[in-house]
C-alpha cells in the first residue's frame, strides 16, 4: 500500500514533467529549425499553422487533466448522500454498509479515501478515481494525449532526419535508430541533445500507443455499458441501447467536450444532484 501510495505521487509529477519537456522541444527546437521558409507569409506559414495544432492538442489534454483532477469522486459521495469523513471509510472497510445504501457500482477507493459512483479504475498518472463525474474528461486526455505525443513524435522525427541526414522511409530505420544512436553517443559523433531527443521519441510512441490503448478500450466499455470495476468484479449490468449508454458519458454538449476541456455535462449524476 506504501508503494501504491508513493506511485500516486510520482506518477503525476512525471508526467507533468514530460508534458513541459515536450513543449519546450516543440517550441523551441522543432518548430524553429523544421520551418525556415521565408517566401511563406506569416499568417499561413507552415511553423505558425504546427505551432497553433500542438497548442490546441496540448491545451485540451492538460485541460481535460486539471478536470480529471478537480473533479473529486469525495464530493460526488456527499452528494449521493453515502456519508462523509471517517463514518464512511469505516462503514466500508468493514462492510457495515449495505448494498443497498449505495448506488450500482459504488466503491470506496482505499488510495484516495473517497467514495465514486459508477466507479471505473483508480488512475495513478491523475491521482485520482476515475467515476461518472469524470469519465468523459479522462478519454478526452488520452485521446487528446495520445495526439499529442504522435504530433512530437512526427516533428521529432524530422527533425532528426534533418540533423542526422538520415530517412526513415524503411520502417526498419526507426527500430534500429535507438541502437546505432547509443554507441554513436558514447563513441562521441552524437551529440547529448541529439541523444536526448531520440530518446524521447520512443518515450512520445509508448505513451501515445498506452493512451490510445486506454481510450479505445474505454470507449468499448462505454458502448457496452459497463465498467473495468464492473468486469473485474463480474457484477451483471442490465443491457441498454448503444446510444443511451454514450449520451450518460459524454452528456448532450458531446461536441463541445470535443473541442475544449469542459466539465460532464447532461451526466446522470447531474441530473440526481439537481434533484
Amino acid at each position: 500500500m506504501l508503494v501504491l501510495r508513493l506511485l500516486n505521487v510520482v506518477a503525476p509529477a512525471y508526467f507533468l514533467c514530460i508534458s513541459l519537456v515536450t513543449f519546450v522541444l516543440q517550441i523551441f527546437l522543432f518548430i524553429p529549425s523544421m520551418f525556415r521558409d521565408p517566401s511563406t507569409t506569416p499568417l499561413f506559414s507552415p511553423a505558425l499553422l504546427h505551432g497553433a495544432l500542438f497548442l490546441f492538442l496540448s491545451a485540451n489534454a492538460l485541460g481535460n487533466y486539471v478536470l480529471v483532477i478537480q473533479s473529486s469522486p469525495e464530493d460526488l459521495g456527499k452528494g449521493l448522500n453515502l456519508g462523509e469523513g471517517a463514518e464512511v471509510v469505516a462503514d466500508w472497510l468493514d462492510g457495515s454498509r449495505s448494498p443497498g445504501s449505495a448506488l450500482p457500482s459504488t466503491h470506496f477507493c482505499r488510495l484516495c479515501a473517497r467514495v465514486t459512483q459508477r466507479h471505473d479504475h483508480h488512475c495513478f498518472f491523475t491521482g485520482n478515481c476515475i467515476g461518472s463525474r469524470n469519465m468523459r474528461n479522462f478519454i478526452m486526455f488520452c485521446l487528446y494525449t495520445s495526439l499529442a505525443c504522435l504530433d512530437s513524435l512526427v516533428a521529432g522525427m524530422a527533425y532528426i532526419s534533418a540533423a542526422l541526414s538520415m530517412s526513415f522511409a524503411n520502417p526498419l530505420a526507426f527500430l534500429t535508430l535507438l541502437p546505432h544512436s547509443i554507441s554513436q553517443f558514447f563513441s562521441g559523433a552524437l551529440l547529448s541533445s541529439e541523444m536526448f531527443v531520440i530518446l524521447m521519441l520512443y518515450l512520445w510512441l509508448g505513451i501515445g500507443l498506452a493512451c490510445a490503448g486506454f481510450c479505445c478500450h474505454q470507449m468499448l466499455l462505454i458502448l457496452r455499458g459497463q465498467t473495468r470495476y464492473q468486469v473485474r468484479k463480474g457484477l451483471v449490468v442490465r443491457a441498454r441501447p448503444w446510444r443511451e449508454n454514450l449520451q450518460e458519458v459524454f452528456g448532450k454538449r458531446w461536441l463541445l467536450g470535443l473541442l475544449i476541456p469542459v466539465l460532464n455535462v447532461g451526466s446522470d449524476y447531474r441530473r440526481q444532484k439537481e434533484k
